[in-house]
């Protein structure tokens, strides 16, 4: 069954019956049972459906390609051919290895050879690859190398700072560790000065922002 948004949709919608949500629904009951729960009393008894609603909407970007939302760009520029930033993008993402969230900010940039794209549709590009299962390096590249390849600018840079439940809360318990990746190309990677600038304006050397 193909996956769709559901973002505002009433909470008492019915539980699906297509075979596949059917199948994942006894799953989700099956998982309760495992973890010493029993599926049927009260509290837990819609809980599959609700598992289910919430898997279509966290993974939505399994339905959307990037190349859509890069498709439009505008030409009429006035010949600006300086950086294009946009920080503190959130991203909400789910570990691929433990199917537990990560979350944190993305900041994207590239310098623009003729043409730009609007705006939101850098935060989408990030939104579709979050709302996959991931690792943030990959996540990270996915982002620079959509921009690169559709809107072939003079480069782009990513940068992703995040925190990992599976770190947090699990395995080793550092909940206070954030992890930063990042991904340049073209003048980004060639020119210590774009690349710097770049870095400034983040404000990459302090870290994290407070409050997230």
């Amino acid at each position: 069954m193909p996956l769709e948004p559901i973002i505002g949709r009433s909470m008492s919608r019915p539980a699906p019956t297509d075979p596949e949500s059917l199948a994942a629904m006894a799953n989700v009951r099956a998982m309760l049972s495992f973890i010493g729960e029993n599926p049927d009393r009260e509290g837990l008894i819609d809980t599959p459906k609700r598992v289910v609603h919430a898997m279509r909407e966290h993974f939505i970007g399994y339905t959307m390609d990037p190349a859509d939302e890069l498709a439009r760009t505008f030409s009429e520029i006035e010949g600006y051919d300086q950086m294009v930033l946009l920080s503190g993008i959130d991203v909400h993402s789910h570990c691929e290895h433990h199917m537990v969230p990560f979350v944190g900010k993305a900041h994207v940039a590239y310098i623009p050879d003729g043409k730009v794209v609007g705006l939101s549709k850098l935060a989408k590009v990030v939104e579709i690859y979050s709302k996959r299962l991931q690792v943030q390096e990959k996540l990270t590249a996915q982002i620079a190398n959509a921009i690169q390849t559709h809107l072939q600018p003079l480069g782009a840079a990513v940068v992703i700072q995040a925190r990992h439940f599976c770190m947090c809360y699990r395995g080793v318990r550092q909940p206070h560790a954030w992890t930063t990746t990042s991904k340049l190309t073209g003048i980004f990677l060639e020119d210590p000065a774009t690349r710097s600038e770049f870095l400034r304006l983040i404000s990459i050397g302090q870290g994290p922002a407070s409050g997230w």
